[in-house]
């Protein structure tokens, strides 16, 4: 296991816990309450993650304790849970083959897979290896010839191949025979078959971007569906690269990436061509971009398919039949919003009889069933809950599996439970027990994996029969060792800024804890449109605690705005990202009512990504509030940011709430102290708005703090991940605490 000095620190936190800790010991203490400390050194199964085997016989799943890392399986139907091969064996197996010391207890395997009883693959290190788990042999797979073509396609009946050849697409018999031209309209940056990558960089002005090939054959094999790549009026975004060390002036790094309201945009056209006869056919629909483009549906009916697109700005969602013979269009399903459609989720039955939608038409997102014949629509559940995930529909016995919160009288909205329900029928609840319930439901529907938990309450993971939901077999719970000092994160509720809705949020102490002290209070944010800050599991428990154990309260809060209740709850946020803090505020100053511990004269707040633009956002939004900010990676201006996120969320045509939620228009109201921080090739949020926030702030004549990280993108990893781990424990406790901050520590 990782270190004595852990083992030793947590110890002496143990004796200490109504004393306040010098700042050494405090640093020590929070280095030991990182999350990658603790799991799997003093933290085991927070979660287990089940994987089915594909011929219904069971699963596999890996059981950790202090002692070993075990891989398990669990058999279907007899229950029987047994290693999934001999560990000792395959130890001593790996240990010649690398020629190290390999230990029983914690095998170096990644990326296991389970072919079948008689075969495992997996990789160990830079070496791809197949076990058969019965007789344990060992074997180092041949990865063969991996230049083959991956830019060819066959036909499902074997009889042609297709592929890209000067911007075009071609075919030829499989057989043997010449090749034709599909097209001819193709040529530079208007290219068939292609598509666009959210990751492809380009180096230098004028560099071509990476050949990409993808088509889709009907199911006869008579029709390809492809995409064109139309970059001809695509806009770039810039990067300038200063951290390769063997360069002395920096690259230049562009890709392509609309913003919000931008028309040159990389365009994907839905195209549909015969094989045999050469027709190509294109839907009168408008033109899609890469962040709204088609997906296609092969229809049943040989010649159709089905088209299901949203438009820019997210407010309508379509499906649409398209006859490829005549070109007609139908109208199968049409929703529109006054704000937006988030997260729209569609299905067909196996015979194109029915369309399953989730919608939050209703007010709440519900699930629908529309009748292709008739274009009868009926609402399969009702009420004020929150659908997040449908996980089978068996068309043959007419059951639907599914996962919704809120749904329970009394019930936190955040926890998650799990339903079948009989069309026609009201829902069953499968999973009875007050917790959160993360579930993984096999194959054939007849069992699932259910990780029952909270934050406050550590992970029980069973085996559940999918008829009545009753426990079959424990799979493995929560172990914490040498943890007999901490306190697990309090949940709490207060009132909205509506003054009628409760909002949810988590609040972490220090280990060393001392009531009769107070302590200032940090906000780690995240702008919610589309996710949820409340920590509903026990796998977020440990998530806060190492900047909470330098002697802060440090809460999470779900304000209006944030996903997954009403949709009038979630709209608050339309338009109005910065609108969430305002809850914030109000939530952290109740706690002040509520605990005298909590000192709301002293709050600060961080967070990357959308949740740098939250931290520098409260700085400039209620400047009186919140005193010091950390704003890493952020999106200060949503017009300088990647398109369908702001779209999505600020509206589309870009108008005036873009100007009025701008941190950089803002940039005069600073004072407190504000740290922003960037990776220099970060292509996700490009660093453009943090210079341009800089530059206003320097306009303002506005002290503030800057770091550029050269080398990183969106995440920071390795080496610069430490070192704005110790800048940001840093910036608190010498701006909130007024300690003279200790850079030498020594983060594994």
């Amino acid at each position: 296991m990782k270190n004595l000095l852990l083992f030793l620190s947590l110890c002496f936190l143990t004796n200490l816990q109504a004393q306040q800790p010098d700042l050494q010991q405090r640093y020590e203490s929070a280095i030991a309450h990182l999350n990658s400390q603790l799991v799997g050194e003093r933290v085991f199964n927070q979660h287990i993650d089940i994987h089915w085997f594909p011929d219904n016989s069971g699963a596999w799943y890996v059981h950790e304790s202090p002692d070993e890392k075990a891989y398990r399986k669990v058999s279907l139907p007899g229950l029987e849970i047994s290693v999934l091969f001999d560990h000792e064996r395959l130890a001593r197996a790996l240990s010649e083959l690398l020629e190290e010391d390999i230990a029983a207890t914690d095998l170096p395997i990644a990326r296991l897979q389970y072919e079948s009883a008689d075969e495992l693959e997996f990789w160990v290190k830079d070496k791809h290896l197949s076990l058969n788990p019965k007789t344990m042999e060992l074997t180092e797979m041949e990865e063969g010839d991996n230049s083959w073509n991956r830019r060819e396609s066959e036909s499902p009946d074997g009889a042609w191949t297709v592929f890209p050849k000067d911007h075009n697409l071609f075919v030829k018999p499989t057989a043997g025979g010449a090749e034709r031209a599909l097209t001819t309209a193709g040529k530079k940056d208007y290219d068939y078959a292609s598509w666009y990558g959210w990751g492809d960089i380009l180096e230098g002005e004028n560099a071509d971007n990476p050949e990409h090939f993808r088509v889709n054959w009907s199911p006869d094999g008579e029709w390809i569906h492809a995409e064109i790549r139309d970059l001809r009026s695509a806009s770039k975004m810039y990067l300038l690269d200063w951290s390769v060390d063997t360069l002395y002036r920096p690259r230049l790094l562009s890709y392509y990436r609309g913003s919000p309201g931008d028309t040159g945009m990389v365009y994907q056209i839905p195209v549909f061509i015969n094989v045999k006869t050469g027709k190509e056919m294109r839907p009168d629909i408008p033109r899609p971009t890469h962040i709204n483009s088609v997906s296609v549906h092969w229809a049943e009916e040989p010649g159709k398919v089905f088209l299901i697109y949203a438009s820019r700005g997210y407010q309508n969602q379509y499906i649409q039949s398209y006859d490829l013979n005549t070109g007609e269009l139908d109208l199968v399903y049409h929703e529109s919003s006054p704000t937006n459609i988030d997260n729209f989720w569609y299905r067909f039955d196996e015979q194109q009889d029915y369309l399953y939608v989730l919608s939050e038409k209703s007010g709440w997102r519900q699930l629908y069933r529309l009748n292709l014949s008739t274009g009868e629509e009926e609402a399969l559940t009702k009420g004020e809950h929150f659908i997040h995930e449908v996980y089978h529909i068996d068309d043959e016995k007419k059951l639907v599996f599914f996962q919704a919160a809120g749904k329970e009288a009394g019930a936190n909205p955040y926890h998650r439970y799990f339903y079948k329900m009989k069309i026609g029928a009201a829902p069953q609840l499968l999973t009875p027990e007050s917790a959160n319930h993360e579930v993984s439901l096999s194959p054939d529907g007849r069992y699932f994996v259910d990780n029952i938990s909270t934050i406050e309450q550590p992970a029980k993971t069973v085996l559940r029969s999918a008829e009545d939901g009753s426990v079959l077999q424990a799979l493995g719970e929560t172990l914490l060792v040498d943890l007999d000092h901490w306190t697990a994160p309090e949940t709490f509720t207060a009132t909205a800024r509506d003054g009628e809705t409760t909002i949810y949020g988590a609040l972490w102490r220090p280990s060393h804890f001392d009531p009769e002290r107070k302590y200032p209070v940090i906000d780690a944010t995240y702008t919610g449109p589309h996710t949820q800050r409340y920590p509903r599991s026990f796998r977020a428990a440990f998530y806060e605690q190492a900047m909470a154990e330098l002697g802060f309260i440090v809460v999470r809060v779900d304000g209006l705005g944030s996903s997954g209740r009403s949709k009038a709850f979630h709209d608050y946020s339309y338009k109005n990202l910065g609108g969430n803090l305002e809850d914030h505020v109000l939530a952290i100053r109740q706690l002040g009512e509520k605990y005298d511990w909590v000192d709301t004269n002293r709050v600060g707040i961080f967070g990357h990504s959308a949740g740098g633009y939250d931290a520098a956002h409260a700085l400039l939004a209620f400047p009186d509030f919140y005193k010091v900010g950390v704003a890493s990676s952020a999106d200060h201006d949503h017009r300088m940011e990647k398109a369908w996120w702001p779209e999505m969320y600020m509206g589309w045509p870009v108008d005036e709430a873009y100007e009025e939620q701008s941190n950089i228009t803002m940039a005069a109201n600073l004072k407190g102290k504000l740290l922003i921080t960037h990776g220099g090739i970060d292509e996700n949020v490009n660093p453009s708005a943090t210079f341009k926030l800089a530059e206003a702030l320097v306009q303002a004549d506005k002290q503030f703090d800057m770091k550029i990280f050269p080398s990183q993108r969106h995440g920071y990893r390795g080496q610069v991940n430490k070192y704005f781990t110790k800048l940001r424990w840093n910036y608190f406790v010498e701006h909130l605490l007024g300690e003279a901050p200790i850079w030498e520590l020594d983060i594994p």
